[in-house]
């Protein structure tokens, strides 16, 4: 979810084929891999990504535009095996959006089951209660600049409690003020832990961390750990 530039707007039929992730027993999938978790509260932390493939939304930042098409069927119990090599007891399921897929919330609860420590980087778009209790859930919501913000889906917000993260991407002072007029709208600081993104490039930390100091809103400032050490490879 990073971000290299405005991309052309499609249709949702464009986006996703009609019936795209009503598999019930498996889910498409892009990548696996091991990596250094680069975002939330769990930020530096070793961590094992399973990427999904498909995304209905189309941010004008977005950076794994290679997530939307393609990928291969995996079972859960494809997955847990493919995950036996990493040493770690944390995963994260990421996309795209991993939502749109129906066997989605089974493998959720497959890798609690398993024993694993399970987040979800999610858009906001999508019914976030379909997720087994024990998900921590990493749910977007879409600033103006991201040109997806009518795409938010608010009834989430009720959904989220002080063991999900509220995330917000920002790209210009515009994104921030919308920002912070949310956060108080809907009294979410009280609610649940708040990460506060540049857009990779776009807007500079240091930016954002002096309108965050000055707002005196409780929030995490959230930069992109796994870009400082590896750039925008993916699969890092």
């Amino acid at each position: 979810m990073g971000e290299t530039g405005s991309l052309p707007v499609l249709s949702t039929a464009e986006r996703v084929p009609e019936g795209y992730g009503q598999w019930p027993d498996k889910v498409r999938v892009t990548e696996i891999f091991f990596s250094i978790q680069g975002e939330s509260s769990a930020m530096g932390m070793p961590c094992a990504m399973v990427r999904l493939t498909g995304c209905n939304l189309r941010c004008s930042w977005c950076d794994t535009e290679y997530s939307f098409k393609g990928g291969q069927f995996m079972t859960s119990a494809n997955i847990l095996e493919a995950l036996q090599k990493y040493p770690t007891r944390r995963v994260e399921l990421t996309g795209g959006e991993p939502l749109l897929q129906k066997g989605t919330p089974q493998l959720a609860q497959a890798l609690l089951d398993a024993g694993y420590t399970v987040l979800i980087e999610t858009s906001g778009e999508r019914d976030i209660s379909v997720l087994p209790t024990g998900v921590r859930r990493i749910m977007d919501l879409k600033a103006p600049g991201s040109g997806e913000s009518h795409r938010n889906r608010w009834e989430n917000l009720e959904h989220l409690t002080t063991t999900d993260e509220l995330k917000f991407v920002l790209k210009d002072r515009a994104d921030f003020d919308w920002m912070v007029q949310t956060v108080e709208k809907h009294q979410l600081e009280a609610k649940v832990p708040l990460l506060v993104s540049p857009v990779y490039q776009v807007l500079h930390p240091s930016l954002l961390a002096e309108w965050l100091l000055a707002s005196g809103l409780d929030a995490r400032l959230n930069i992109q750990m796994h870009k400082t050490i590896w750039g925008e490879e993916p699969g890092r």
